[in-house]
Protein backbone atom coordinates (compact mmCIF):
# COMPACT_ATOMS: atom_id res chain seq x y z
CA UNK A 1 0.00 0.00 0.00
CA UNK A 2 1.33 3.43 -0.92
CA UNK A 3 2.08 5.98 1.75
CA UNK A 4 0.93 8.98 -0.26
CA UNK A 5 -2.72 9.35 -1.27
CA UNK A 6 -3.20 8.00 -4.78
CA UNK A 7 -4.98 9.57 -7.74
CA UNK A 8 -8.72 9.00 -7.57
CA UNK A 9 -8.74 8.49 -3.82
CA UNK A 10 -11.06 10.56 -1.67
CA UNK A 11 -9.85 13.45 0.46
CA UNK A 12 -9.37 12.42 4.09
CA UNK A 13 -11.50 14.29 6.59
CA UNK A 14 -9.96 16.35 9.36
CA UNK A 15 -10.95 18.61 12.22
CA UNK A 16 -8.15 21.06 12.87
CA UNK A 17 -7.74 24.44 14.56
CA UNK A 18 -6.83 27.43 12.41
CA UNK A 19 -4.89 30.59 13.11
CA UNK A 20 -8.17 32.54 12.80
CA UNK A 21 -9.58 30.84 15.90
CA UNK A 22 -11.95 28.56 14.00
CA UNK A 23 -11.90 24.79 13.55
CA UNK A 24 -12.17 23.45 10.00
CA UNK A 25 -13.11 20.12 8.40
CA UNK A 26 -13.71 19.00 4.83
CA UNK A 27 -17.33 20.07 5.24
CA UNK A 28 -16.15 23.65 5.80
CA UNK A 29 -15.27 23.77 2.09
CA UNK A 30 -18.20 21.79 0.65
CA UNK A 31 -19.24 24.68 -1.58
CA UNK A 32 -15.91 24.83 -3.38
CA UNK A 33 -15.58 23.57 -6.96
CA UNK A 34 -12.09 22.30 -6.13
CA UNK A 35 -10.00 21.99 -3.00
CA UNK A 36 -6.25 22.45 -2.62
CA UNK A 37 -4.83 20.96 0.57
CA UNK A 38 -1.14 21.64 1.05
CA UNK A 39 1.27 20.78 3.81
CA UNK A 40 3.42 23.74 4.69
CA UNK A 41 5.23 25.32 7.63
CA UNK A 42 6.83 28.49 8.94
CA UNK A 43 10.54 27.91 8.42
CA UNK A 44 11.36 25.78 5.35
CA UNK A 45 13.28 27.72 2.67
CA UNK A 46 11.24 25.98 -0.04
CA UNK A 47 8.04 27.28 1.57
CA UNK A 48 9.46 30.75 2.16
CA UNK A 49 10.74 30.86 -1.41
CA UNK A 50 7.39 29.98 -2.97
CA UNK A 51 4.71 31.35 -0.61
CA UNK A 52 4.19 34.46 -2.71
CA UNK A 53 3.75 32.29 -5.83
CA UNK A 54 1.21 30.19 -3.92
CA UNK A 55 -0.51 33.43 -2.88
CA UNK A 56 -0.78 34.50 -6.55
CA UNK A 57 -2.17 31.10 -7.50
CA UNK A 58 -4.71 31.25 -4.68
CA UNK A 59 -5.75 34.80 -5.60
CA UNK A 60 -6.15 33.73 -9.23
CA UNK A 61 -8.22 30.61 -8.57
CA UNK A 62 -10.22 31.41 -5.42
CA UNK A 63 -12.64 33.63 -7.41
CA UNK A 64 -13.20 30.57 -9.64
CA UNK A 65 -14.39 28.50 -6.69
CA UNK A 66 -11.16 26.88 -5.54
CA UNK A 67 -10.55 26.67 -1.78
CA UNK A 68 -7.00 26.61 -0.38
CA UNK A 69 -6.09 24.98 2.93
CA UNK A 70 -2.57 25.09 4.37
CA UNK A 71 -1.72 22.55 7.07
CA UNK A 72 1.34 22.66 9.33
CA UNK A 73 2.06 19.20 10.77
CA UNK A 74 5.69 19.77 11.72
CA UNK A 75 6.83 18.81 15.20
CA UNK A 76 7.31 21.97 17.26
CA UNK A 77 9.73 19.93 19.37
CA UNK A 78 11.98 19.51 16.34
CA UNK A 79 11.28 22.99 14.92
CA UNK A 80 10.00 25.37 17.64
CA UNK A 81 9.30 28.01 14.99
CA UNK A 82 6.52 25.75 13.68
CA UNK A 83 4.46 26.10 16.86
CA UNK A 84 0.87 27.27 16.64
CA UNK A 85 1.86 30.58 18.26
CA UNK A 86 4.36 31.20 15.47
CA UNK A 87 1.76 30.20 12.87
CA UNK A 88 -0.61 32.86 14.20
CA UNK A 89 2.17 35.46 14.10
CA UNK A 90 3.12 34.50 10.54
CA UNK A 91 -0.44 34.78 9.27
CA UNK A 92 -0.83 38.11 11.06
CA UNK A 93 2.27 39.40 9.31
CA UNK A 94 1.74 37.98 5.82
CA UNK A 95 -2.07 37.71 5.62
CA UNK A 96 -2.06 34.78 3.24
CA UNK A 97 -5.47 34.16 1.62
CA UNK A 98 -5.76 30.52 2.74
CA UNK A 99 -6.78 29.10 6.09
CA UNK A 100 -3.78 27.84 8.05
CA UNK A 101 -4.43 24.74 10.16
CA UNK A 102 -2.39 23.00 12.86
CA UNK A 103 -2.07 19.20 12.72
CA UNK A 104 -0.54 18.75 16.17
CA UNK A 105 -0.96 14.95 16.27
CA UNK A 106 0.31 14.58 12.67
CA UNK A 107 -2.60 12.21 11.97
CA UNK A 108 -3.75 14.23 8.97
CA UNK A 109 -0.25 14.34 7.49
CA UNK A 110 -0.10 10.55 7.82
CA UNK A 111 -3.57 10.14 6.32
CA UNK A 112 -2.60 12.18 3.25
CA UNK A 113 0.90 10.79 3.07
CA UNK A 114 2.52 14.21 3.16
CA UNK A 115 6.19 13.96 2.30
CA UNK A 116 7.58 17.47 2.27
CA UNK A 117 6.84 21.14 2.78
CA UNK A 118 5.28 22.21 0.57
CA UNK A 119 3.31 19.20 -0.73
CA UNK A 120 0.11 19.92 -2.66
CA UNK A 121 -3.02 17.78 -3.09
CA UNK A 122 -5.74 18.93 -5.53
CA UNK A 123 -9.25 17.49 -5.27
CA UNK A 124 -12.16 17.82 -7.69
CA UNK A 125 -15.80 18.66 -6.89
CA UNK A 126 -16.36 15.11 -5.61
CA UNK A 127 -13.15 15.45 -3.54
CA UNK A 128 -11.26 12.86 -5.52
CA UNK A 129 -7.53 13.42 -5.90
CA UNK A 130 -6.54 14.70 -9.36
CA UNK A 131 -3.05 16.07 -8.63
CA UNK A 132 -0.36 15.56 -6.01
CA UNK A 133 3.19 16.88 -5.78
CA UNK A 134 5.06 20.15 -6.09
CA UNK A 135 3.58 23.58 -6.64
CA UNK A 136 6.37 24.82 -8.90
CA UNK A 137 9.61 23.40 -10.28
CA UNK A 138 11.91 25.66 -8.24
CA UNK A 139 10.18 26.56 -4.96
CA UNK A 140 13.36 27.76 -3.27
CA UNK A 141 14.01 30.47 -5.87
CA UNK A 142 10.90 32.05 -7.37
CA UNK A 143 13.01 33.84 -9.98
CA UNK A 144 14.01 30.51 -11.51
CA UNK A 145 10.54 28.96 -11.75
CA UNK A 146 9.63 27.77 -15.25
CA UNK A 147 6.62 25.54 -14.51
CA UNK A 148 3.69 25.83 -12.09
CA UNK A 149 2.33 22.31 -11.88
CA UNK A 150 -0.29 23.48 -9.40
CA UNK A 151 -1.66 26.15 -11.75
CA UNK A 152 -1.58 23.72 -14.69
CA UNK A 153 -3.55 21.17 -12.66
CA UNK A 154 -6.15 23.74 -11.63
CA UNK A 155 -6.49 25.07 -15.17
CA UNK A 156 -7.06 21.56 -16.52
CA UNK A 157 -9.48 20.63 -13.75
CA UNK A 158 -11.63 23.74 -14.13
CA UNK A 159 -11.65 23.33 -17.92
CA UNK A 160 -12.91 19.76 -17.57
CA UNK A 161 -9.72 18.25 -18.98
CA UNK A 162 -7.62 15.46 -17.48
CA UNK A 163 -4.72 16.95 -15.54
CA UNK A 164 -1.75 16.95 -17.92
CA UNK A 165 0.81 15.94 -15.28
CA UNK A 166 -1.11 14.50 -12.33
CA UNK A 167 1.84 13.34 -10.17
CA UNK A 168 5.14 15.06 -9.46
CA UNK A 169 7.67 14.67 -6.68
CA UNK A 170 7.19 17.36 -4.05
CA UNK A 171 10.28 19.52 -3.58
CA UNK A 172 11.01 20.78 -0.09
CA UNK A 173 12.00 19.94 3.47
CA UNK A 174 10.88 16.68 5.06
CA UNK A 175 7.87 16.78 7.32
CA UNK A 176 9.32 16.97 10.84
CA UNK A 177 7.84 13.88 12.51
CA UNK A 178 7.55 13.94 16.30
CA UNK A 179 10.26 11.97 18.08
CA UNK A 180 12.25 11.39 14.89
CA UNK A 181 15.38 12.79 13.33
CA UNK A 182 14.62 15.91 11.29
CA UNK A 183 15.41 14.05 8.05
CA UNK A 184 13.47 10.85 8.84
CA UNK A 185 10.71 9.64 6.54
CA UNK A 186 8.42 6.67 7.14
CA UNK A 187 9.90 3.68 5.26
CA UNK A 188 6.70 3.28 3.28
CA UNK A 189 7.04 6.88 2.10
CA UNK A 190 9.88 5.89 -0.20
CA UNK A 191 7.53 4.37 -2.78
CA UNK A 192 6.84 7.37 -5.00
CA UNK A 193 7.75 6.33 -8.51
CA UNK A 194 7.18 8.46 -11.59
Amino acid sequence: MSFTLQLGEAAKDFSLPATDGQTYSLASFEGAEALVVFFTCNHCPYVLGSDELTRKTAERFMPKGVAFVGINANSATTKPEDSFEHMVARMSEHRFPWVYLRDETQEVAYAYGALRTPHFFVFDRERKLVYTGRGVDNPKDAGRVTVSDLENALEDLLAGRPVRVPVTNPIGCNIKWEGRDAHWMPPEACDLVL
